[in-house]
């Protein structure tokens, strides 16, 4: 659908949810003349200027619209090599594209946005490219409305043949789409741990630690990624460090004394000895019940520390929704598989292996193959665990009068999952992975819930592959 002579096409700028800075006073919706192309950018020479301070991630001159009697708006955009990238719909273009009546324009990712109508004429105040009269200083204009010769005139759009620098060298183009479409902050560090890797290489202890460093970060950057929400790295890293600080102070050994003496949590060292129904009730007092209330004391105390705050620290570090718990219960999941595999586990299979085949080589070796695995499946057990439990402690905030039916549903099923994966493990490998992959597709359930019940869904990033 092309406008007639009834109704004029009009680009209109939009507010951005927190990123339209509040000083800017938006304008009225700019007219586009079919007999003429229109740039627009940070020169003050375009028929349509942004101000560089308020906007200076767009390009001097960024985009131009051009008449297109075969686009069904009658227009195209095409951007001109900018820095950061125009966008139609979300999506980024690098050429010319044609627009409908409705699409949203990004200039930068994060930069101002327009909307393409089809309006009434006289329906509003249009700028129409007639003089002005200026506007008050306090009141900062993102349209210019003044003509005047100095002008540029309209470019040609890019041919589709043409070589530009920033293709020649895209590093130069590229902006923030390197950080947060490219990967580039875990590229860096994946070179960091490698060259770390190489330094350590012949000293067993070091190089497992930063082996089981690497893997537990990136598994639990790919818990974050499904998540789709920011929280500040250092409350996440607070949350590991805490349950690692737990498992050496008298918390724990109060938590044994309860759950392995009190209550019927003794694990007994030959599992084939008792009844499989007995064997899973040891396990789900003495290290289902135990190990997940331990794990969630940082995520109650992030709760409490959070009431006690004001914003925005307030949202930042507490629980204020199901994703706030999933992510800080995940992390401190991999604290506890850290200390856990480090600390037991592995210098218990290195020093047996030792003492039977007197080649403490081959200890190392064997410690290191059960490295892997423990710590990669971290991702379907301690973190699958955790990160549900922290489900329903956010979800407990958001619907506070059931409160402890929702904690007590959260808590009684992470610790069956729990004792669940601990018993299989001692009786046969395939069903093991069966309940490996229930446990995570519990986790991956829980936030996928947590992602439509969040309160800041609209704000929040979510995990989708970038064809462009």
């Amino acid at each position: 659908m092309t406008e007639s002579t009834s109704h004029v096409a009009v680009l209109r700028q939009v507010p951005s949810p927190d990123r339209t800075p509040s000083a800017i006073v938006l304008p009225a919706p700019y007219v586009l003349n079919p007999a003429e192309s229109v740039l627009i950018g940070r020169d003050p020479r375009c028929q349509i200027v942004l101000g560089s301070q308020a906007y200076g991630g767009v390009s001097r001159q960024h985009a131009q619209f051009v008449p297109a009697p075969s686009s069904p708006s009658g227009w195209q955009i095409c951007d001109l090599d900018s820095a950061n990238g125009t966008y139609i719909n979300g999506y980024r273009i690098y050429d010319c594209q044609h627009l409908q009546f409705g699409d949203r324009i990004t200039l930068s990712q994060d930069g101002p946005q327009f909307v393409l109508e089809l309006q009434p004429r006289g329906t509003s105040p249009v700028n129409s490219g007639l003089a002005a009269a200026p506007p008050p200083a306090s009141a900062p204009v993102a349209f210019s409305t003044t003509q005047s010769p100095s002008r540029i005139q309209p470019r040609h759009p890019p041919s589709p043949d043409s070589v530009t620098f920033s293709q020649l060298f895209p590093i130069v183009s590229t902006g923030r789409d390197l950080t947060r479409k490219a990967y580039l902050i875990p590229g860096i560090l994946t070179v960091v741990f490698v060259v770390l890797m190489f330094v350590t290489n012949g000293i067993p202890q070091l190089f497992n630690l930063l082996l089981a460093a690497y893997i537990s970060g990136a598994a639990y950057y790919y818990v974050y990624q499904l998540c789709g929400k920011r929280k500040p790295w250092w409350v996440l890293s607070a949350s590991a460090v805490m349950t690692a600080a737990l498992l050496f102070s008298p918390v724990l050994l109060l938590f044994v004394v309860v759950f392995r003496g009190i209550l019927p949590g003794s694990i007994p060292e030959d599992p084939s000895s008792i009844h499989i129904a007995e064997f899973f009730v040891n396990m789900l007092f003495g290290a289902g019940l135990m190990e997940e209330l331990l794990k969630a004391i940082p995520v109650l105390l992030a709760y409490w520390v959070g009431r006690t705050l004001r914003s925005p620290w307030r949202e930042r570090i507490g629980v204020w929704e199901p994703l706030d718990g999933i992510l800080l219960g995940t992390a401190s999941a991999v604290g506890f598989t850290l200390i856990e595999t480090l600390g037991q586990y592995v210098p218990s299979i290195i020093h047996d292996v030792t003492l039977q085949a007197g080649d403490g080589g081959t200890g190392q070796l064997v410690g290191l193959q059960l490295l892997i695995p423990r710590i990669l499946g971290s991702i379907s057990g301690h973190m699958a665990y955790s990160g549900y439990f922290g489900y329903f402690i956010g979800l407990s905030v958001l619907k506070p009068s059931k409160r402890w039916q929702i904690l007590g549903v959260g808590y009684l099923t992470a610790s069956v999952l729990h004792a669940l994966w601990n018993t299989t493990g001692a009786i046969n490998l395939l069903v093991l992975a069966a309940v490996g992959v229930v446990s995570y597709a519990f986790l991956a359930a829980a936030i996928l819930k947590a992602r439509a019940l969040s309160p800041t869904r609209k704000e929040n990033f979510a995990t989708r592959l970038d064809l462009h």
